[in-house]
Parts: C-alpha cells; structure tokens; sequence
C-alpha cells in the first residue's frame, strides 16, 4: 500500500497525457478560469481556421454529413469507452483492486463526461481514481491503475501509428513524420519484451526511485494480462481511427483506411494537450497539418476535426447520468488529494 502512496503523490504532481491529475486543489474561481480560457482558446482557433479556408465550404461539407455515417461513428466511439473500461478493470486487477465491470464503466464514462464537459474541481482521470479508490478505500491502487491504463492507452495509439506508418505509399509524408512513430513503437515493443531485464535494472536503483518506480515492477511481473490490455489498446485506437473514416465517407472524402490508422493517432496525441477543452481546435490544427500532405482538402479536414469534436461530445453525454447517480464526495477529495 505504502509503494502506491509515493505513486499517488508523485503523480498527482507530475501529471498525464490526457488529464490533469492535480495534488493541490485549486480554487473553484481559478478552476472555472481555466476552463473558460481553453474553451475561448478552441473557439478562437476553429473560428480562424473557418474565416482562412472559407467558411461555406465548411459549413456545406458540414450540412452534406450523411446521417448513418455520423450515427454509426457516435455507436462505435461508444463501443470503445467500453472497451476501455474493461483493459482499465484487467489493470486494475494486475495491484489487486476488485470491482464489477459496471463500476468501471461508470467511472469511465464519469471521466470522458468531466474531461469534455465541465470546468472539474480535478481531471476526469484523478476524479475516476478517486471513485475507484472510495470504493475499495484503496486510493494508491486506484492512482496506480489509472496511471497504467493511460501509458498502456499511449503505448498501443504508437503500435498502431507505427504500423500504420510502414504501410503508408506514395501519400507525401516523409521520414520526418512517419519515422517517430515507428521509432517510438519499436522502443516500447523492445522495453516490453525485455521487461525482466527492467525489472532487475529498476531494482538497482537508488532506494528512493526504486519505490517510486515499484507500481512498473507490479505491472512487469504480469506480462500476459499486460500483453492483453497493449492489445485492447491497438483495437480501441483502430476503432476511433473508423470512426473518422466513417464521418470522412459521410462527407465524401475518398482516403484510405489506412491513412487514418496513421492520422488519427498522432493528431489525438496533440489533442490530448490540457490547451482547449476536448482538443477543440488543436485537433483541427493537426488534421489540417497531416491530412493535407495525403491530399485530403483543407476544408475538408477542418470539417472532419469538427465532426469529431460533436461525436465525442454526443459520446460522453452518458456520463451526464452517471455523474448524478454517482456524485462525487467532495470532502473525501479534499482530505485524500491536499
């Protein structure tokens, strides 16, 4: 319990690639603050983007998105949260933290729902390990396994770019772009593999890093159910990467799938920045960036990153229900977190 501790207070302050995990509660001024400036900050971006590359013709590949398209991406993002919950209860399980499949349902849809959503006290993902962890009254483990589905998250969104990367043909991207991500895949598949030698390396440490480095150790130890979760990582990024291909194809864009088995990836790596609320802006900036070296138009790009942004939005609004059958205990937040 106590090597969860140290992690629980190390992360807390260092934080993640996709949510704040924060030690220090800011106040409630400070937290809406920030949240007005990122939506402005989105806003302003989209709004720029839309008056440079013509505003009706965004507007136009907006209004021609084919309903069945928009509603079968909204159906599978929403298979995906499932998803994710199940690889973040096999995480869970990995430090011995026992809870039904709903609950973790829940709570993901608590955290998709908050991160999107509302100006929180704290990011969705420090919010859904508080829950985790006022459940079992096992807050370390909790933050522990919330830490892990995040790196195993990011691990498996560079599997699926890097192979994506190897099958791309005659699309214009040049070994600057494409060799990062291949890069990056074959290290995490390498550190993987060679995960006794981390273990022993981690051991040789200096105590201190050693037992903040413990959690890794944990998850090491188990590479089978580890290897499982890496998988459901590269299905989930798969099936955000259809449904951009499907609201591509509701609004006419002839891409291959494979293109945005690459794109899609990397652009939610930039969206996934704490810089505007839902990467609203940010995404479109790197749809913009790499779609268009495919070919793909400009207009038609901004137009696929704002479908995205409305799909997400649609997705989380489950987490509306959930969020108020399941309120949160504020004063438990404050005592465990300050």
């Amino acid at each position: 319990m106590a090597k969860y501790a140290i992690l629980k207070s190390s992360t807390l302050r260092a934080g993640d690639p996709d949510a704040s995990l924060q030690g220090d509660l800011p106040s409630g001024r400070r937290s809406y603050l920030g949240f007005v400036l990122r939506a402005v900050l989105g806003i302003a971006i989209v709004t720029f983007l839309v008056w440079r590359y013509d505003a009706r013709s965004v507007l136009r590949l907006l209004a021609r998105e084919q309903p069945r398209y928009f509603e079968a991406a909204v159906g599978v993002y929403l298979s995906t949260q499932v998803i994710s919950a199940y690889r973040w209860r096999l995480l869970a399980a990995i430090v011995q933290l026992e809870a039904s499949f709903t609950d973790f349902l829940v709570f993901r849809f608590i955290a998709t729902f908050t991160n999107t959503l509302i100006p929180g006290v704290v990011g969705g993902d420090a919010l859904r390990a508080i829950y985790l962890g006022r459940r079992a009254s096992r807050l370390g483990e909790a933050f522990a396994s919330v830490v892990a589905d995040r790196v195993v998250g990011l691990v498996g969104l560079f599997w699926l770019a890097a192979f994506a990367a190897i099958f791309l043909n005659d699309t214009g991207f040049s070994a600057v772009v494409t060799a990062p991500p291949i890069g990056i895949g074959l290290i995490t598949l390498t550190a993987f593999v060679a995960s006794p030698l981390l273990i022993r390396v981690i051991h040789m440490m200096p105590p201190r890093l050693s037992r903040n480095a413990s959690f890794i150790v944990t998850y090491l130890q188990h590479p089978g159910a580890l290897l499982a979760t890496l998988l459901l990582s590269v299905i989930v990024q798969s099936a955000l990467a259809v449904c951009q291909y499907l609201l591509a194809r509701g609004i006419g864009v002839d891409a291959s799938f494979t293109l945005f088995l690459f794109c899609v990836p990397i652009a939610g790596v930039f969206a996934s920045l704490p810089l505007t609320v839902n990467g609203l802006g940010v995404r479109e900036v790197a749809y913009l960036v790499l779609f268009a070296v495919a070919g793909v138009g400009r207009t038609d790009a901004i137009a696929l990153g704002l479908l995205w942004f409305v799909s997400t939005t649609l997705g989380a609004l489950p987490g509306v229900i959930a969020f108020v059958a399941t309120p949160p205990d504020r004063s438990l937040i404050r005592r465990r977190l300050m």
